[in-house]
């Protein structure tokens, strides 16, 4: 009689890639990011067949996935989003939420899904992260982008109010988006302390985004007799007059948001 075979070794569990970060967050807190989103990359999220988006590092709660998926379907009816957590804990309590297009796994970094994103949204996920590890970051999240995907990475503060933030593609950064709520501004330079973790140490003299901002605060200065109009229009002014020396590549459509986006390369850490 044959000896009986030993049951096959199930393979270790492959832990995710990265660390639990405090998971703080609010509803609306990305409206800003989820809105520029839908509309850059709107387009491309229309053309395919079944495009998925991540919210990686969701948080505590699952208010940023549940709204992300709702204002991207207003650009790409077609859209489904998975919200992805490294705290078992919380994946278990947001399950409760899923829904048609709407989905929550464990995983990290390594985004565990079968089929590549065409967008991964990773907010306040690097703050916590040193320095010298975004680059290494950065490249794994675009290496699992379909092709035409984009990563956007970045940081607000608790409400959303501030907000600036990285877009990236399969060939790396492209653009810094710096949004804010316009009646909550004193000066553009307000904005420094939400700089993603890319930047936010290279506000310093002789850094790139350090001149930057420096710029933009003698434009606001210089349009302040728009204010009288209104911060909006005082805001689109000092964009339009940032523009003649800095290459700002978006318009007033998106100004009047109380947004610009620039170049990364003008911007990028010597």
């Amino acid at each position: 009689m044959a000896p009986p075979v030993p049951p096959a070794k199930r393979a270790p569990a492959r832990r995710p890639v990265g660390t639990v970060t405090r998971g703080t967050t609010n509803p609306n807190r990305l409206r800003r990011m989820d809105r520029w989103i839908a509309d850059a990359h709107g387009p491309a999220l229309r053309r395919a067949e079944a495009p998925v988006a991540v919210d990686l590092g969701y948080g505590a709660s699952p208010w940023t996935a549940v709204e992300l998926l709702q204002r991207l379907r207003t650009a790409a009816p077609a859209v489904s989003v998975v919200g992805i957590e490294i705290e078992p804990a919380r994946v278990a309590a947001a399950k409760p939420y899923e829904r048609e297009g709407l989905t929550f796994r464990h995983g990290g970094f390594e985004v565990p899904l079968a089929e590549p994103p065409l967008l991964i949204r990773a907010a306040n996920v690097l703050r916590q992260y040193d320095e010298d590890e975004v680059a290494a970051v950065w490249a794994r999240l675009c290496a699992r982008l379909a092709p035409g995907g984009l990563l956007v990475e970045g940081t607000c503060d608790e409400i959303g109010r501030r907000h600036v933030w990285v877009a990236l593609d399969s060939e790396g950064p492209r653009t810094v988006t710096f949004a804010t709520r316009l009646g909550s501004l004193e000066r553009p330079s307000d904005l420094a302390e939400r700089l993603p973790k890319a930047l936010i140490h290279r506000n310093v003299p002789g850094e790139p985004v350090h001149s930057f901002l420096r710029d933009f605060d003698r434009a606001w200065a210089a349009a302040a007799p728009y204010a009288s109009l209104g911060a909006r229009q005082r805001w689109i002014r000092s964009v339009r007059e940032l523009s003649a020396d800095w290459p700002v590549v978006d318009g007033v459509r998106r100004w009047r948001q109380g947004e610009v986006t620039v170049n990364w390369a003008a911007l990028a850490p010597c």
